[in-house]
């Protein structure tokens, strides 16, 4: 069975739906994103990337400098 390494996931504060369409407009022409998703309903907000070449820092590093709170979710 594969590992799950490829599956990232992040607590974020992005909340609505003009959130959630920053994050269509930054990942679904990053060709490294295979996929990825949004629980608004979820107190954490979890997003969850599939991407066996981006790294957690990464998805941080833009998520923040968008003005939005990101960090790993362990």
């Amino acid at each position: 069975m594969e590992g799950f390494e490829h599956i990232l996931l992040f607590k974020t504060n992005i909340n609505c739906d003009s959130d959630k369409q920053l994050l269509h407009t930054l990942l679904d022409n990053d060709h490294a994103v295979e996929s990825w998703s949004i629980d608004m309903e979820d107190e954490d907000c979890v997003l969850r990337i599939i991407s066996p070449t981006i790294g957690h820092r990464q998805i941080i590093q833009l998520l923040n400098k968008h003005g939005h709170q990101c960090c790993e979710l362990t």
